[in-house]
């Protein structure tokens, strides 16, 4: 079985998001950790290089591979903000309805600009999706399981 690609590391989540360039990003960036540490009451964790997480989940795919992952996190892309974890959950769809300007990936959201989005339905959203992180249905495109 292949090694999990993306696991918790030791950096500290505060150089990578001081190490964005960009200071739009940068401010971004920060306003979500802050967020999501608030929401989730957890101290963020990097996951690999370059993804900041809250809480961790053991997941079980139907196949037998298992691994860990983070329950919500965010990652600060050039072209936006990629927030991990917030789909599938029971209210996702009705939260993701209200937050404002966003597009989804397969298991993903992301946001251009969090000045463009509601900060008071992220906030909900991403306390909703840490406290149901192991109902995820693997039909979500997430496929994490708990």
């Amino acid at each position: 079985m292949a090694d999990q690609k993306t696991s918790r590391s030791t950096a500290d989540p505060n150089d990578y998001i001081a190490a964005i360039g960009d200071d739009g990003k940068r401010a971004d960036a920060e306003r979500v950790l802050e967020l999501m540490a608030e929401a989730t009451n957890q101290q963020p964790a990097m996951w690999g290089t370059g993804m900041v997480g809250f809480g961790s989940l053991h997941y079980r795919y139907a196949t037998g591979r298992e691994g860990d992952t983070m329950k919500v996190g965010f990652a600060a892309r050039k072209s936006a903000l990629t927030l991990y974890g917030l789909r599938g959950h029971p209210r996702s769809e009705e939260l993701l309805a209200a937050l404002g300007p966003h597009t989804l990936g397969k298991g993903c959201v992301y946001v251009k600009r969090l000045s463009d989005v509601d900060e008071k339905v992220l906030r909900e959203l991403v306390s909703h999706a840490y406290q149901n992180a192991g109902d995820v249905d693997a039909r979500s495109g997430d496929g994490r399981r708990g």
